[in-house]
């Protein structure tokens, strides 16, 4: 940490420049685009790939920068001014919820097949965990891979998968064993398997840009070398993944708010309502000082949960806290910014409307709030 405090150093502040310039320059003047379209293009990735950011904490030895976790953090919080919340989650997946776990789990040939032009981007990957009967109940997936001699046979669905649609490959988790947590495994699963097949593509209220789908598994036939780490350890796993996946939901959350915040400080200021500006009424003045301070707040929890993932310190209580508290607060945020600019809110033609849209999720993914309390409540010795 450098002497000012900051956990910035000189090198993640060049990073950022970068970051910043490909949000607000290759990827913002097509906003309106991609979001009516409601998907980006592939070459985004390959892009993102060849600036680095979708390696940027991996090692060297599998084309990463080696760098540490506040380089994500930078990432996190520069990539949002593209203003287009579903882009900043396919490639936050690509890089921080499908591939992490292959880094530490994965085989020389699976980093080969899947990581490296993962980080290259080159092929694109997802996360399937979620199923359509099974949300944050992750020890009861249905998903079935039945043992035949050399392979695993491959049977089941699963639902609201980023990136689904043009995944190359997908983490995927499956039964290999008994009922509840003690019989799931993850495996690394390629798209081009027989019998995998995409549904229809889904509808959402925000993250438009994004592309979320239902997967179907039949008779799925791939190797057994395929196999994340040990077979039945991995809900062990997905819960040590979650925890990457969790704190980049709470970097996402304060960079937005403050992004929010900024905009309509910015909006209130040459708003005029019965003569006055909006931003010169205390009403609205103290309403932005109390969201000013909560965002602080939740950005100080979430370096501090930060601060002991990078040092490899067990954080499960401190990254919970994090996004509970800062996804709670987005959606905070999000009403007041958006009652503050009135109707003109409500128009799509203003940021803040997508903005309520986008961050609603993020109370949802990674772990809904209720979840995060679960673990809190642990944590503190209530259960």
């Amino acid at each position: 940490m450098e002497n000012n405090g900051s956990p910035f150093t000189s090198e993640h502040e060049l990073f950022r420049k970068t970051v910043r310039d490909f949000a607000e320059k290759e990827l913002l003047p097509h906003k309106e685009e991609w979001e009516k379209a409601k998907d980006f293009p592939k070459s985004v990735f390959k892009r993102a790939g060849d600036l680095g950011f979708l390696g940027v904490c991996f090692p060297e030895s599998v084309g990463g920068s080696g760098g540490d976790y506040w380089f994500k953090v930078v990432f996190c919080e520069e990539i949002v001014r593209c203003r287009m919340a579903g882009v900043a989650m396919d490639l936050e997946v690509q890089a921080d919820i499908s591939t992490p776990i292959i880094n530490v789990l994965g085989t020389e040939e699976q980093k080969k097949l899947f990581l490296i032009p993962a980080i290259k981007g080159e092929k694109i990957g997802a996360l399937g965990i979620t199923e359509p009967g099974c949300g944050s109940d992750v020890a009861n997936i249905k998903t079935k891979a039945e043992s035949q001699g050399d392979d695993y046979v491959i049977n089941g669905a699963k639902m609201f998968i980023t990136n689904g649609g043009r995944a190359d490959f997908i983490t995927l988790s499956v039964r290999t064993g008994g009922p509840g947590h003690r019989g799931i495994s993850l495996v690394t699963f390629p798209t081009d398997t027989k019998g995998f097949s995409v549904g229809k593509t889904l509808q959402k209220l925000g993250n438009h840009s994004s592309n979320t789908t239902l997967l179907h598994f039949e008779n799925c036939r791939i190797p057994k070398r395929f196999l994340l780490g040990e077979e039945n350890k991995g809900f062990l796993y997905i819960m040590l993944n979650f925890q990457g996946e969790r704190l980049v939901a709470a970097i996402n959350a304060v960079a937005a708010s403050q992004l929010a915040l900024e905009d309509t400080i910015k909006y209130t200021r040459e708003r005029e309502v019965f003569g006055k500006k909006i931003a010169d009424m205390q009403v609205w003045q103290h309403k932005f000082a109390e969201l000013a301070t909560k965002i602080e707040a939740a950005r100080r929890l979430t370096y501090h949960a930060v601060d002991l993932f990078n040092r490899g310190i067990e954080c499960s209580k401190e990254v919970s806290m994090a996004k509970l508290f800062a996804c709670d607060l987005s959606q905070e945020v999000g009403y007041d910014c958006l009652q503050a600019h009135g109707g003109y809110g409500y128009m799509e033609e203003y940021d803040i409307s997508r903005f309520v849209r986008d961050t609603r999720l993020l109370t949802i993914g990674g772990g809904a709030s209720e979840v995060m309390k679960e673990i809190i409540a642990k944590r503190i010795g209530l259960s």
